[in-house]
């Protein structure tokens, strides 16, 4: 994406919590922070603050949303307007806002498809978890992205950064077994041929 680091200033978690409880959706903390609200610490600089929701209730959040906060379609390295009513189609899964009359973006809406309560992986359809079984929640109650699922997203990726293995490294040694082996198992699938992840997680189960 093009827009620079300098046209985003990030939502707090907390922020995120206010402007999300009110509304009747299913959301959760992604990304960096969601690994952070893990490891109870900030572990490193966010650039931005990600949330997550089921594509079946993105019009519903728009509902909610619209009157303070403007929408954008992130899609092939562009910025589309997402107009009021406008049903997504699959393709779209990430939305850009900012408040209305400002020019920073705020927070990020990631989309995530479901089947029968089951969240399913976008990368590998084959990947799936119980809805019921891909959060964790703070002290405070805000729900966040089970680590071993982020780490999915990040590791999965067709470019894996460096602050990808920052998050590796902080959040691999805290994982329970049973958490390192769906994530091993999850990588091995998309991977067949194997990922570099792959040797790190082995030295944690094995040790």
């Amino acid at each position: 994406m093009s827009e620079i680091k300098e046209h985003w200033k990030p939502l707090s978690v907390n922020k995120i919590q206010e402007i999300f409880s009110p509304i009747p959706i299913q959301w959760w903390i992604a990304g960096g922070w969601a690994l952070d609200l893990y490891l109870e610490r900030i572990s490193r600089e966010h650039d931005d603050i990600d949330v997550v929701i089921l594509r079946s209730q993105h019009l519903l959040l728009q509902r909610y949303l619209e009157s303070n906060w403007e929408g954008y379609k992130a899609f092939k390295g562009k910025l589309i307007p997402w107009s009021i009513n406008e049903r997504l189609e699959d393709h779209f899964d990430n939305l850009w806002f900012k408040k209305k009359g400002e020019s920073t973006w705020a927070f990020q809406v990631m989309i995530i498809d479901s089947e029968n309560d089951y969240w399913i992986y976008k990368r590998n359809g084959t990947i799936r978890r119980k809805l019921t079984d891909i959060d964790l929640k703070t002290s405070e109650g805000v729900p966040y992205i089970k680590p071993e699922i982020q780490l999915l997203y990040k590791g999965g990726s067709s470019v894996i950064r460096e602050k990808d293995m920052v998050d590796l490294e902080n959040v691999l040694p805290l994982l329970k077994d049973t958490s390192r082996e769906w994530l091993k198992k999850s990588l091995m699938i998309q991977y067949p041929n194997g990922h570099p992840w792959i040797e790190r997680i082995n030295m944690y189960i094995e040790s």
